[in-house]
């Protein structure tokens, strides 16, 4: 019984191993607010790395939320070791502020996301490890990215990039939400914009408007990617997926208008997160809590054959 318990053990041992990939991982700090996960495979020679820069809120090295984990950045990096591929994805660094009690929303602005970008890139820039160093911007991330990449990146590729300045974005998203509050929100932007402050906002937009929020917002304001992806003289590869309900293939439209001989691929049933959704919007939902789901292929094959021209 004993013989047949261990052999059961060591068998079960081998699925998990085969399961759970080991990847060669070094957990590195870039600055005091900045924690993040080398992932470098074992090649003879250089190799090149992508800096990956997560999206909007406090959002985690592996894409990840309180409440909502999907791993998507997680998956996109270890598609890409397989490919060859170093990568560097970071926490946040609101997610080590929130950690230590130290955040304070009043303070934040948009300029600390791209200081950031730019010391890992410096960092790297370094490594003589590396061949070339690449950014990958995701969503909010796009824009950091394609700023951050102004500072001497190899190339770029913005995953789910806005085209529009944030303004213009979310009165779009109001259109399709909640109509009634357009013209407030556009009246309180164009103030927000002229002034550096609104005041006479709808009860309904104060999670967009709430006092201490403002400055981020009014700094956000400040960046244009149409103007921001143009001043590259980089490779770029521009992506998103039809499925996407937070960021419209319009949006990528207009990157792809303001920097022509960007690369451009919309990938079929790809949602925000990199997900392949093939029924409808309650599935496409339930998508961004599925730890385990994966990332499309395509998204990986498409990023590494970039990367690797």
């Amino acid at each position: 019984m004993k013989n047949t318990f261990l052999i059961l053990l060591f068998f079960f041992g081998i699925i998990a191993t085969a399961q759970n990939k080991k990847y060669i991982s070094e957990d590195l700090s870039i600055t005091p607010l900045i924690d993040g996960t080398l992932q470098t495979p074992e090649v003879n020679g250089k190799l090149p790395l992508a800096i990956i820069i997560g999206g909007s809120g406090p959002t985690d090295r592996n894409g990840n939320q309180q409440m909502l984990v999907n791993n998507s950045l997680k998956f996109l990096a270890e598609g890409l070791y397989d490919k060859e591929i170093a990568t560097f994805r970071y926490d946040k660094r609101i997610v080590k502020q929130m950690k230590q009690r130290t955040i304070n929303e009043k303070n934040i602005r948009f300029g600390d996301f791209i200081d950031d970008a730019v010391a890992i890139l410096e960092y790297f820039k370094k490594d003589k490890r590396f061949s070339k160093i690449y950014i990958i911007g995701h969503s909010q991330g796009s824009l950091v990215g394609m700023v951050a990449a102004q500072g001497g990146a190899d190339g770029f590729v913005s995953i789910a990039g806005a085209g529009q300045e944030i303004d213009d974005v979310i009165v779009d998203q109001l259109a399709k939400q909640a109509p009634g509050l357009v013209d407030n929100a556009r009246t309180s932007f164009d103030d927000l914009r002229a002034n550096g402050v609104a005041y006479n906002y709808s009860s309904g937009l104060a999670s967009i408007f709430r006092k201490d929020i403002q400055p981020f917002i009014y700094s956000w304001m400040q960046y244009d990617p149409k103007v921001e992806i143009a001043k590259l003289n980089i490779p770029i590869l521009i992506i998103n997926g039809d499925k996407d309900t937070q960021v419209q293939v319009s949006e990528a439209e207009l990157l792809k208008n303001a920097k022509p001989d960007a690369e451009y691929l919309i990938i079929p049933k790809m949602n925000h997160i990199f997900k392949e959704i093939e029924g409808n919007d309650l599935e496409n939902s339930k998508s961004y809590n599925i730890y385990d789901l994966p990332v499309m292929p395509e998204l990986i094959n498409t990023v590494s054959d970039f990367i690797k021209k």
